[in-house]
């Protein structure tokens, strides 16, 4: 999971995209962008002897206002790859905030780690009930770190709003992917 937060410009929300296996497989690599991304594939292939496969990526851009958490399970740092982070799942959570808090960045990586344990599929609102339909929104779900809670009660304190999250699991089928 590459992340970074640098590249924000003047929009007005936040955009959401994804990069199917072709597309991801021609992104150009490298200094000089001399290579592409299935090139590196089929070296790291030959290396590790192990087959790999490109499935997706997913892109955010986010606004002044906005914060992009992450966070990867059991991650692996790489620093011959720009510091990309490697793990079995991995999750973004995109949230907008009144105001820069110094735990913004913990708490996006908390919202993430939530994101890959509980497993949501929308986000959901303040003021769904926990329980029956509402336990595959993430607001209404038991917090993760903190079970007599739900995660919107978590957040609400904190001056966050979520907007929108991408989960990730290696190894997940393309119906799952698509399905997001």
């Amino acid at each position: 999971m590459l992340h970074c937060q640098s590249l924000k410009n003047q929009l007005s929300t936040y955009s959401k995209g994804f990069l199917n296996s072709s597309e991801l497989s021609e992104l150009p690599t490298g200094p000089e962008r001399e290579g592409s991304l299935k090139d590196q594939l089929a070296l790291a292939i030959g290396k590790l002897g192990e087959n790999m496969t490109l499935k997706r990526a997913a892109w955010v851009k986010v606004p002044t206002g906005f914060y992009v958490g992450s966070y990867v399970h059991g991650a692996m740092h790489s620093p011959s790859l720009h510091n990309l982070v490697l793990g079995k799942y991995g999750a973004l959570v995109i949230c907008e905030t009144s105001e820069w808090k110094a735990n913004l960045e913990d708490l996006g990586r908390r919202l993430g780690q939530h994101v890959v344990g509980m497993a949501p599929l929308s986000v959901g609102s303040l003021d769904d009930e926990p329980g029956g339909e509402a336990e595959t929104k993430m607001l209404s779900q038991p917090y993760l770190l903190d079970p007599s809670i739900t995660l919107g009660q978590y957040v609400q304190p904190q001056g966050v709003s979520v907007v929108d999250f991408v989960r990730f699991e290696c190894g997940e089928s393309e119906e799952a992917a698509e399905s997001e």
